[in-house]
């Protein structure tokens, strides 16, 4: 029998290009959430702006839309926890005493049981980005997608070795994500537009130098969709 021949894409990365392979490459969305992107979310309610977040919107259904093209999976962290925080990690927990959501409630009793809570309007994902059918949702406790989840599994099940990274946060979640995908042996690319940062502008040019010198490779959307959309 003959195989079929695999049809590489290349990419226009930093520091170098580098080719994927579509089947073996998956797009890992991170928590683009009401919470951390709309008016009326957790971060509107702690005083963060969420302009930026709303800005890559739009690079992020392209990006997810060129992806799906090819047949690249299509992967949404985002991050949840149990009505009764079971899963927070409690008071002996650093993520107890840090993590945004679970600061907020315990500060504002008002909001108790409804910021990043399953089941609510904050911990789903935006309507502009809903997933699709054969997209692959992994709910998270803490601020890698890796931590306490069954996503390497799933990588792993469907052979994936590329991963495009975008989402909340560059300097957050997503970093933290990306950093142990290359611990696993993935090959991380951050798609620098398509990525909201906490903070100044500065924090976003740190996580992408960092990225390119030790962790990864990065492009920004246009040129990420532009190489899966090239005619051969």
């Amino acid at each position: 029998m003959v195989s079929k021949m695999k049809k590489l894409f290349a990419i226009k990365t930093e520091p170098e290009p580098i080719e994927i392979d579509p089947r073996r490459t998956a797009v890992i969305v991170v928590d683009m959430q009401n919470a951390f992107v709309n008016k009326g979310g957790m971060f509107d309610l702690y005083g963060m702006d969420i302009s930026g977040a709303q800005r890559i919107v739009e690079p992020c259904k392209n990006v997810i839309s060129s992806a799906r093209q090819v047949g690249c999976k299509i992967v949404y962290l985002r991050q949840v926890y149990n009505p009764d925080l079971s899963n927070a990690g409690g008071e002996n927990s650093p993520n107890w005493h840090k993590e945004l959501a679970l600061v907020l409630m315990r500060k504002r009793p008002e909001l108790k049981g409804k910021l990043l809570i399953e089941g609510t309007w904050d911990a789903e994902i935006i309507e502009d980005l809903k997933p699709k059918e054969g997209d692959i949702v992994v709910s998270k406790q803490r601020y890698s997608g890796f931590v306490g989840t069954n996503l390497d599994v799933v990588l792993k099940t469907y052979d994936i070795k590329h991963i495009a990274f975008t989402g909340v946060a560059a300097n957050g979640c997503v970093d933290s994500t990306l950093r142990m995908a290359f611990f696993l042996e993935y090959f991380p690319i951050l798609i620098s537009d398509a990525v909201n940062y906490l903070g100044p502008a500065s924090t976003l040019e740190a996580t992408t130098f960092i990225v390119r010198l030790l962790f990864g490779w990065v492009t920004d959307s246009e040129e990420f969709c532009k190489s899966l959309t090239a005619k051969p």
